[in-house]
């Protein structure tokens, strides 16, 4: 404001003197015989500028410009990084809001839930209370039945001594006989009552258990979590050998296109032995093309896949179902050369597509480093974002999201990046969840912000590329 008042001041001499100036050339000049004989009684002041003046004024408004420029730069500077701070100040504010609705929604589902769940309860007990009356009712009345039954013998008893004639005496049998049959009746009801009853109790108590599950955990899924088939094929994903097969090592193909070139055209288990390393059993599918190895499929859920880092460089499942092989072994197999991978997915509206990649694999030092560069299919390309990842087990967490981990919170060993939108390990879900959180834990397949695909059969397969030059 002081500059601007000075800059002011300034202006207003400048306009000064030029205004002087110029009035001086609008008026004529008296001669200067007139000044000589006519003398003023006192010497006139000038009132014009001198020129060092004049020069001295433009250097100070010259300077007073560049501070003033240099004060607009500066403002402007500071103008933009407020800007600057305010737009990550929305951005923030947005993924904060994007978050408290998902935790919303999540609460009104577990509302619901809990609410169907207490319906339910209140209705069982409800069927219990009148159940265990009506067998207090027909204990009463089988009570009253064998006093009848009893006083009816000691009758029976005193008319045979009386000589009752035969004719009632038959009456009184075959009254007896339906008394009996009655009687049995009763029986078999009280007995399918009481097991009524047991099974209201055990139902009971499940829903007791899904409550108290429920307040632990809210994404739990509404569907039980299948019984990993890992024992019933314990040894299934152990290394052979020679002792163990009865056959010379050196016999075993090193995958499954070596196979299908000696003449095999059956898919199913087959042992091979890739270099460097220990033979083992695979699950080779044989095609009209050529054969390859299954390194992971998902038909039915028969297995867990939130394992351990060791299980995941072991392999679990059962090869004819669900299975991962095991990453120690495709890293095995993908060390004898280039090799692609085949991706197929079915949905729940038995609609198939698949993609295809280079494939590579690095070792355990690098924890198992995918490549993936994509060559053709009909799936939208979503494993673009796991290249150069290592791989992450809830044990393990290898992902770039600093505050979470993603294979804990997702569940499933995956090569993610900052949790993704893709897991093909994740939980098996047979009917769709409603909640985000728990879809996001189940098998899908998302690419970027495209659509994401909840899948009911999950397939995939390597095999030696037919050119060397994959990632060129």
């Amino acid at each position: 404001m002081k500059l601007l008042c000075l800059l002011l001041v300034l202006a207003s001499s400048i306009a000064a003197v030029h205004l002087e100036t110029s009035g001086r050339d609008e008026y004529p000049t008296l001669p200067s015989h007139v000044f000589i004989t006519a003398p003023s009684p006192t010497e006139a002041k000038s009132r014009f500028a001198m020129l060092d003046d004049v020069r001295l004024l433009a250097n100070g408004l010259l300077q007073l410009g560049q501070s003033l420029r240099e004060f607009v730069h500066k403002t402007k500077a500071q103008i933009n990084d407020i800007f600057q701070k305010l737009n990550i100040f929305d951005h923030s504010f947005y993924q904060l809001s994007v978050v408290t609705s998902e935790i919303k929604e999540e609460e009104e589902e577990l509302k619901k839930t809990t609410n169907f769940l207490k319906a339910n309860n209140e209705e069982i007990r409800n069927l219990s209370l009148e159940i265990n009356s009506k067998i207090n009712n027909i204990l009463q009345e089988r009570t009253l039945l064998q006093s009848k039954v009893g006083s009816l013998e000691e009758r029976l008893k005193g008319l045979s001594q009386s000589m009752v004639p035969a004719d009632q005496i038959s009456e009184i049998t075959t009254l007896k006989e339906v008394i009996e049959a009655q009687e049995k009746t009763i029986t078999n009801l009280l007995k399918a009552v009481n097991e009524q009853h047991d099974q209201l109790d055990h139902q009971k108590i499940k829903i007791k258990n899904l409550e108290e599950k429920l307040s632990f955990d809210s994404f739990q899924d509404t569907v039980d979590k299948p019984m990993d088939s890992d024992h019933a094929a314990p040894d299934m994903f152990g290394y052979l050998t020679g002792n163990s097969t009865g056959l010379d090592t050196i016999d075993f193909p090193v995958d499954c296109s070596e196979l299908y070139n000696k003449g095999e055209s059956n898919s199913g288990i087959y042992v091979i032995k890739p270099n460097q390393s220990e033979p083992f059993n695979v699950y080779c599918e044989m095609g009209s093309d050529g054969g390859s190895t299954v390194i992971q499929r998902r038909v039915d859920g028969s297995a867990d896949f939130d394992q351990t880092w060791e299980k995941y460089e072991k392999g679990f499942g059962d090869l004819e179902k669900d299975f991962w092989l095991g990453l120690k072994k495709i890293h095995s197999i993908t060390q004898q050369g280039v090799y692609t991978l085949r991706v197929d997915l079915e949905d729940w509206k038995e609609e198939k597509r698949w993609a295809e990649y280079c494939f590579s694999l690095e070792g355990p030092s690098k924890d198992y480093t995918l490549h993936v560069s994509h060559l053709s299919g009909d799936l939208p390309d979503a494993m673009a974002n796991s290249t150069g990842m290592r791989f992450s087990t809830k044990d393990r967490n290898k992902d770039n999201h600093r505050n979470s981990n993603c294979a804990r919170n997702y569940t499933g060993g995956w090569w993610f990046n900052a949790c993704g939108d893709t897991n093909l390990n994740g939980r098996y879900l047979w009917l769709r969840a409603k909640g985000r959180s728990v879809r996001r834990k189940g098998i899908h397949w998302k690419p970027g912000t495209g659509s994401s695909y909840s899948l009911k059969m999950t397939k995939i397969t390597i095999r030696q590329a037919p050119t060397a030059d994959c990632f060129n």
